[in-house]
């Protein structure tokens, strides 16, 4: 099988981590880009070296996907490490297991901890849990590779307390416009479902407050379904089973074709068939199909378990992005949750980089509910718009530092209008002197009338503190009047006294600002 630019690109750039020394690396693909080819290929090529490779993960479904990806890619037969079965004992070089298994006692004591010399956890933004690090630190000298959809920041974060490297990523909109991924087109729909009292936990959303809270809005739900998804393959995602089945049990009597599936659906390989091959045009499901499940045709996802977890959200919304014949986009639905104190994931999560951006996106949707909108157009034009509002703000910022100098005086004019030699010419000598300008200080100068942005330590700042504090003990000007009548031509102001100061400041007022007749600026003592 021959890989794809990028898929080559990955293989090569995990091997030259582990080549360099590098023992515990990452690889991030977007759902939908052949993460399980990729790692396929490096197992072959670690085979190859004579290298024994465990490949660890936590469902079953994903343990079967590996093992049959492995052996239409490359041709190599798998043994397994799962419940009553174990590779001890095969010739096998390649081993896929069950994490559940691996990490118990009895089990783990049975292998020596050089046993595999590769590693490969998939789906690994769970691999920081207490069992995946306790089947890792057994193998502790082998070589990992972790592979993961894109993470949030979050899960990044945590990856990267374990992992030492991001070897290769390829995101999301850059498969799109490479064409490994249909582009995607969400539609805010226009129904605002009140989510302020739902609870969080272990960081993100309680699945009973939000199936609570979903409940009254199901039958709206279905009503705008009816307009979108009837001519689609849709799968929803709810967050409870109960609901899941309700909500199924809704779409049916609104038209469609619609089956469940859940953790304990006795029959869920033949619905799941059933639904690929046509019979059932939507499939509900709380949160079962986030991960090993793949059928290229879905063409609309509907997310009704709103999460704060952006790779949770990928992985629902990556069930639709893969390519099929005749299929141009994948639509999205989006929901006006409205949550007072928490921020979840919208359509933007999926490609903004910038929270700024994505913000602006989710607003810019949200006044085009009803409208469907490419993503990647979406993202452009909000990162406009950012660029923009950044603009004013500094534009706004700059207008008001210029108002703000227009009131204070720069502390050299100050000092050459007193003529305080001692201060133009003042070099700190202390430690405290030396280090910059308490906020404190620069507040009180600002206050007095001087600019403290020029100031650059504690000690100048003392030094003109005392300065001013004296000069109004003494009746002197103040820098205020200083800035005024210079600003109108005076000189050397600081050494008026303050009431000389102010008896010309009022007739100037008193003249509508403008310096009487009889005043020449340049010949006038103040002093």
């Amino acid at each position: 099988m021959e890989l794809r630019p990028y898929q080559q690109e990955a293989r090569e750039a995990v091997e030259q981590d582990w080549e360099r020394g590098i023992k515990r690396t990452l690889l991030v693909l977007p759902t939908g880009c052949g993460k399980t080819i990729v790692f396929a290929k490096i197992v072959e090529d670690c085979v190859r070296e004579g290298r024994r490779v465990l490949i660890l993960a936590h469902r079953a479904e994903l343990l079967e996907q590996a093992a049959d990806k492995l052996s239409r890619s490359t041709g190599l037969k798998c043994a397994v490490e799962k419940a009553e079965e174990s590779c001890l004992g095969s010739w096998f070089r390649v081993v896929v297991g069950s994490v559940q298994s691996m990490q118990r006692p009895k089990r783990l004591e049975q292998f020596e901890t050089d046993y595999f010399d590769t590693i490969v956890v998939d789906e690994a933004h769970h691999c920081i849990s207490d069992g995946y690090q306790t089947v890792l630190q057994h193998f502790s000298e082998a070589d990992v590779l972790g592979v993961t959809a894109t993470p949030d920041r979050g899960d990044m974060k945590n990856l990267g307390t374990y992992f030492e490297n991001l070897a290769y990523e390829y995101t999301l909109p850059k498969a799109i416009k490479d064409g490994y991924l249909v582009p995607i087109k969400a539609l805010t729909i226009p129904l605002k479902i009140d989510m302020s009292g739902v609870e969080v936990q272990s960081g993100d959303f309680k699945a009973g407050d939000i199936g609570t809270v979903l409940d009254p809005y199901l039958q709206s739900i279905a009503d705008e379904m009816m307009k979108y998804c009837m001519g689609r393959k849709t799968v929803v995602f709810l967050p409870l089973v109960k609901t899941s089945q309700k909500f199924c049990q809704i779409l049916n009597e609104k038209g469609f074709a619609a089956a469940e599936v859940n953790g304990n659906s006795q029959d869920r390989e033949e619905i799941l068939s059933d639904y690929e091959n046509g019979k059932y045009n939507v499939l509900c499901n709380s949160m079962l199909l986030t991960e090993g499940w793949d059928c290229p045709e879905v063409d609309c996802v509907i997310v009704l378990r709103p999460t704060k977890v952006r790779s949770l959200y990928c992985q629902m919304v990556g069930r639709g992005t893969r390519l099929y014949p005749g299929k141009d986009h994948l639509l999205l639905l989006d929901f006006l949750w409205h949550t007072e104190r928490h921020e979840l994931c919208h359509p933007a999560s999926l490609i903004c980089e910038n929270e700024d951006v994505a913000k602006q996106m989710t607003k810019n949707m949200e006044e085009e509910a009803g409208t469907a909108i490419d993503i990647e157009e979406a993202e452009r034009v909000a990162a406009e718009d950012v660029v923009v509002q950044r603009e004013e703000a500094l534009a706004k910022r700059l207008s008001e530092m210029k108002m703000r100098k227009k009131k204070l005086v720069d502390p050299l004019q100050f000092e050459m209008s007193i003529q305080a030699e001692d201060l133009s010419g003042y070099v700190p000598s202390f430690g405290w002197e030396m280090s910059p300008p308490s906020d404190k200080q620069k507040k009180t100068l600002e206050k007095l009338g001087i600019m403290p942005d020029e100031i650059e330590n504690a000690g100048k700042a003392a030094k003109l503190l005392e300065r001013l504090d004296k000069r109004r003990s003494e009746g002197l000007t103040t820098p205020k009047q200083i800035r005024f009548l210079e600003g109108k031509g005076f000189q050397h102001v600081g050494t008026w006294r303050f009431e000389t100061a102010k008896n010309l400041i009022d007739r100037i007022a008193g003249n509508g600002w403008r310096i009487p007749q009889d005043i020449n600026p340049q010949e006038y003592k103040g002093a």
